[in-house]
């Protein structure tokens, strides 16, 4: 018995396989890229901004409308608090480990709840403050923190509801 050898051509095909991670550009499980972002940065200004115009009605000592302050601090605090959760929710990624719910409208809805009824706490603060300056600031702040929020309310609308397809054909 004899073997024979022929030569032969063989092309040797070789595929590789890359795999992405969804890790963050800092490396680790906390991702600080979202606080240096446009959104993470109104969200941190929204808590500062209610957190001052918290402060300001609530350490003030001039009351002369106890239900309208109580309610301004109420709106504030509670917001101030969704608000801070949600940042916190964004830096540690925490909506993926909750697909269940449509985060980006859960947020579209806090935010523009939020941003009426702030905006009607100050209303109120303002008119009922009869210049004490403490409860004048507590409503300046709470207006600057509907003008935050209106602005996040926006972004969040062109994200939520922008640009929907129409099914014509392109």
């Amino acid at each position: 018995s004899t073997l024979s050898f022929s030569k032969m051509s063989h092309t040797i095909v070789t595929a590789t396989t890359t795999s992405t991670t969804s890790s963050s550009s800092d490396g680790g499980a906390i991702y600080f890229g979202y606080a240096r972002s446009l959104p993470g940065i109104l969200k941190i200004a929204q808590v500062l901004v209610l957190l001052v115009a918290f402060l300001c009605v609530h350490l003030c000592s001039n009351w002369t409308n106890y239900d309208a302050y109580r309610y301004f601090e109420v709106v504030t605090v509670w917001f101030l608090i969704v608000f801070l959760i949600f940042f916190i929710m964004h830096i540690f990624r925490l909506q993926s480990k909750l697909p269940c719910i449509n985060w980006t409208f859960t947020e579209f809805l806090h935010y523009a709840i939020g941003t009426i009824l702030i905006f009607i706490a100050s209303i109120v603060a303002a008119v009922k403050s009869h210049g004490v300056s403490c409860l004048v600031a507590g409503s300046v702040f709470g207006f600057i923190a509907t003008f935050l929020l209106a602005v996040t309310l926006w972004m969040s609308y062109k994200v939520t509801c922008g640009s929907q397809p129409t099914g014509a054909a392109v």
